[in-house]
């Protein structure tokens, strides 16, 4: 019996290292976060059933659909967007399918450290000016000031301040909550200055059913958001590796990648279904895992079980949508730009020569592609950001020439297993 409690609090331990992350994703969208938590359990439900519960992962909000929902949203609405990402979750199940028939190799072969490493630096990069904006007190684009500049950043700061010393100096677990520690502050000071709204909150009751959105299908936001589906693919792949690492089990042959990206398409495709938004694998759980050795899989469906209930809490969702937006945009400077560090860590650590021209041509007009906001195709349709430059660098890694193939994983573990040393020895 004891050790089933110990089982039921790891699981609340790993909700509450997750939740940061979880729910920051819908506030910055404007998606629900109570809906939000809701698909966050069930997704993770869902890649246990796909993996046969063999592996001790978290599934939550994925960062690199930020900035194609948000475009999304305001192009074709909320609806179509939910629409365009359950067709991204199928983009998984088809790469599921390929990786089944032609191996692991297969995915090195399409998405190597060149193509990866630009990808998730442009992602990084490319939502800078939201987290910016939100920082100084706007909406994401800019558009409109929703505090002055003064109260923007006496709370800004504050937030980034702390998040950034926990992620520094703070010491087990808690090293791995920096997202909370900088909200809780930031919400404290939004407090004191009297800039936080609570009518929503007063009028929401106890229980309640969250805001669940049906999808609708519009061909020109489905073609626009299936590119999307590569980034979180390339985190995909580094989870597995990473969590296969700590816990010493070989997760890429057993219960294998075709099953752990069928479980992660599933689940985004699941969550579009209610309007949440897509899941992915979490490193910051993995990261938890690495702690407190708590190996077990079933400590991963007690916390899908948390993460449902507080997702019928009505006053618990309210409250989320009352962080004002610079708590927010603080928080991302550090988040943003750390995603962008990724990238840069790949291309570094995976060795990839800038001197060598193939690779510098990748590189480069993979970012300013990303980052410089080129656009193709027309009003009714068009691609822009991840969506244009993971398209692009891969054509160009597929056509231009290189001296040799590749056909395994070996370069990705590498990666993989220097991140997580350097993880437990800090």
């Amino acid at each position: 019996m004891l050790a089933g409690w110990r089982l039921i609090l790891a699981g609340a331990q790993m909700l509450f290292v997750a939740f940061g992350a979880l729910v920051l994703v819908p506030l910055i969208t404007g998606l629900n976060p109570s809906v939000a938590l809701f698909t966050a359990g069930l997704g993770t439900l869902i890649f246990q059933l796909c993996t046969k519960r063999t592996m001790p992962v978290f599934l939550g909000s994925s960062f690199a659909f930020i900035a194609p929902i948000i475009f999304a949203v305001e192009t074709w609405g909320q609806a179509a967007t939910m629409g365009a990402l359950f067709c991204a979750g199928m983009v998984y199940v088809l790469l599921s399918i390929l990786v089944a028939i032609r191996g692991p190799g297969f995915l090195h072969r399409l998405l190597p450290p060149v193509v990866t490493g630009p990808i998730i630096m442009v992602i990084g990069l490319g939502l800078a000016p939201v987290a910016v904006n939100m920082a100084l007190g706007k909406t994401g684009d800019g558009s409109a000031q929703l505090f002055s500049y003064a109260d923007a950043i006496m709370v800004s700061m504050p937030a980034l301040l702390t998040t950034l010393l926990v992620a520094t100096y703070a010491k087990g677990v808690f090293r791995l909550v920096p997202i909370i520690a900088g909200v809780v502050v930031g919400y404290l000071v939004s407090l004191f200055m009297g800039i936080v709204d609570f009518t929503s909150v007063q009028q929401t009751g106890w229980l309640q059913v969250p805001g669940f959105i049906m999808p609708e299908f519009h061909l020109a936001a489905i073609l626009f958001m299936l590119p999307v589906a590569i980034a979180p693919a390339i985190e995909h792949v580094g989870d597995v590796l990473a969590i296969g690492s700590i816990t010493g089990k070989d997760y890429v042959q057993k219960p294998g990648l075709h099953r752990t990206l069928l479980g992660d398409g599933l689940a985004t495709s699941a969550a579009s279904l209610f309007g949440g938004p897509p899941n992915t694998t979490y490193s910051e759980v993995t990261g938890a895992v690495m702690l407190t050795k708590a190996f077990n899989p079933v400590v991963m469906t007690w916390a899908a079980v948390f993460a449902i209930a507080l997702a019928f809490i009505g006053k618990f969702g309210s409250m989320l949508q009352t962080i004002p937006t610079p708590v927010m945009g603080g928080i991302m400077i550090l988040l943003f730009g750390s995603i962008a560090g990724v990238g840069m860590n790949i291309l570094i650590k995976s060795r990839v020569d800038l001197g060598a021209q193939r690779n510098l041509v990748i590189v480069a007009v993979t970012l300013v592609f990303g980052i410089g906001g080129m656009t193709l195709g027309s009003s009714d349709w068009h691609l822009q950001g991840v969506s244009l430059c993971g398209l692009v660098a891969i054509f160009l890694n597929l056509i231009l020439p290189q001296a040799d193939q590749i056909n395994d994983l070996h370069e990705e573990q590498e990666v993989v297993e220097d991140m997580v040393h350097h993880g437990e020895n800090k």
